[in-house]
């Protein structure tokens, strides 16, 4: 008799929970408990490192090798999305002026001996890395205004006003590296083409950065220009197969000249 009193309250238990408005079921399950008394597992709920990876996943730069989201030391897992999003401007604008260096580099050295280049007085030669030193008067002014012209208006329309707890931040609104500054009007109204066109434009600054780097490096080192580096290289491994050619067939030996014994 006290087994069946036992099945009946403990049915009755079950079928008061189950007949229980949604709403009061809810609370149930928030206590952590049913009517019966047994536990329930909360539910998982989204980690800001989750909602990181979800963002970055839908910007622009994903693309192969790394088809996901390439973070190998797990710096968006640490960070929130305020910090991701100032990242991501740091990045593209980086990747600009990258862009632009490396571009400056080669035409700069290609064309310091041209007449309507900014060398007229023939004060400018060598390697890019020296030209910084031996521009004149004249040349600087006017560019640092332009600089802080744009930079101003980068700030004004992409960062917050400083705040004690929204200190160097970016608007809300704000999509990274979006400026509205198209005047060829280049940018796809379609929101697939304009990823694409947005991805490779990082890609390229992606590897912009590397090359400049890449560029002060060699040119620090080898003190040649970028261009006469890999013409002297060229030149060796020529020198080096026609000596290969020649040691086969029997026939003297072209000397290798001395400038290009230590590359």
């Amino acid at each position: 008799m006290a087994l069946t009193m036992r099945m009946l309250n403990g049915k009755s238990s079950v079928v008061a929970g189950a007949s229980l408005p949604a709403s009061r079921r809810a609370v149930i399950a928030r206590v952590g408990k049913t009517m019966s008394g047994k536990e329930v597992p909360p539910a998982p709920e989204a980690s800001a490192g989750d909602e990181v990876y979800e963002y970055l996943k839908s910007c622009p730069g994903v693309s192969a090798p790394f088809e996901n989201v390439f973070d190998p030391a797990g710096l968006a897992r640490t960070s929130n999305l305020r910090d991701i999003k100032r990242w991501r401007e740091s990045e593209i604008t980086h990747g600009r002026v990258s862009m632009l260096a490396a571009l400056g580099f080669i035409v700069g050295e290609q064309l310091q001996d041209f007449p309507l280049f900014f060398n007229f007085d023939g004060r400018v030669q060598g390697p890019a890395i020296y030209h910084f030193q031996q521009i004149g008067q004249g040349f600087w002014e006017p560019l640092l205004i332009a600089i802080g012209v744009a930079e101003s208006y980068r700030v004004a329309v992409g960062w917050a006003t400083p705040t004690g707890t929204g200190f160097n931040a970016l608007k809300d609104e704000y999509e990274p590296g979006y400026l509205g500054f198209d005047p060829l009007n280049l940018l796809p109204e379609d929101p697939a083409a304009r990823k694409e066109l947005q991805t490779k434009e990082i890609n390229n600054g992606r590897l912009a950065m590397i090359a400049i780097a890449a560029f002060v490096a060699q040119e620090l080192v080898e003190q040649t220009e970028i261009f006469e580096h890999l013409f002297l290289r060229f030149e060796k491994e020529a020198i080096l197969e026609l000596d290969d050619i020649e040691r086969d067939i029997g026939l003297p030996i072209t000397p290798l000249p001395e400038e290009l014994k230590n590359l």
